[in-house]
């Protein structure tokens, strides 16, 4: 398994407020997080660094080493994260603070994502790009009823606006699927500064191209800068290989 992540600032943003990492179990399984802060100057920044940091280090405890109870685990330990940057929220320096959150716990031919938000998941095989996850958003529930088309959706002026995040003041729901991979496919975990910027047809091209998976991550990123960068772009790429099933 390879795996490549970088975050930018953008072209607009006077902050990053996204945040990306890897951690290992004590049976060496991967859990990749990525989260896109909200809030103000320094709240976004918080929310995401905390998330991903308390979830990761609480992952580097545990002994799973097959995904059962998987689900279970994250519902469990997000619920708890969640009151934890809510009670930090009410500070007045992080008033509001909140963050999206892609999870993802890797094992052996399968992975286990955990979605809060409007950050985003995908996997690609050959010529095929699918997304994973469902936006929490007010654009996508509209979307969803038939209220709005798709050309719409990608225009509208209440786009930014989220209807779960963690850091909520009530239980948030968290969406848990589990997926199956084969050798030579790619997971691409992303921050809406890369999807609000790139087309799904451009990301399948770029990360089934011949490139080197960072050079391939730079690449994502590189073109939504060149697209107007109007938000913090994080990009997480993994490629899974044969001795991965």
């Amino acid at each position: 398994m390879e795996i490549s992540f970088l975050s930018d600032i953008g072209k607009i943003r006077s902050t990053n407020q996204d945040y990306t990492k890897i951690f290992y179990n004590q049976e060496k399984c991967a859990l990749v997080l990525l989260a896109d802060g909200m809030g103000g100057h320094k709240a976004g920044d918080v929310a995401s660094k905390m998330t991903v940091e308390t979830l990761g280090l609480k992952w580097e405890q545990t002994t799973f080493s097959t995904s059962e109870n998987i689900s279970q685990w994250f519902i469990s330990e997000i619920q708890a994260l969640n009151e934890n940057v809510y009670e930090k929220g009410l500070n007045e320096k992080f008033f509001g603070m909140g963050t999206t959150l892609e999870a993802v716990a890797i094992f052996s031919g399968i992975y286990t994502i955990a979605h809060v938000g409007d950050s985003r998941s995908y996997a690609l095989r050959a010529d095929q790009i699918i997304q994973l996850t469902q936006d929490h958003s007010l654009v996508n529930d509209l979307l969803l009823a038939g209220e709005i088309t798709v050309e719409e959706a990608k225009k509208h002026p209440k786009k930014n606006i989220i209807t779960r995040s963690i850091g909520m003041p009530n239980e948030v729901r968290i969406d848990v699927t589990k997926q199956t991979f084969l050798p030579g496919d790619y997971l691409l975990l992303s921050s809406d500064g890369l999807t609000n910027m790139v087309s799904d047809e451009n990301i399948l091209n770029i990360v089934m191209s011949a490139q080197t998976i960072k050079e391939k991550v730079a690449e994502l990123i590189a073109l939504a800068n060149k697209n107007g960068g109007k938000d913090n772009i994080t990009v997480s790429l993994i490629h899974f290989e044969e001795e991965d099933i």
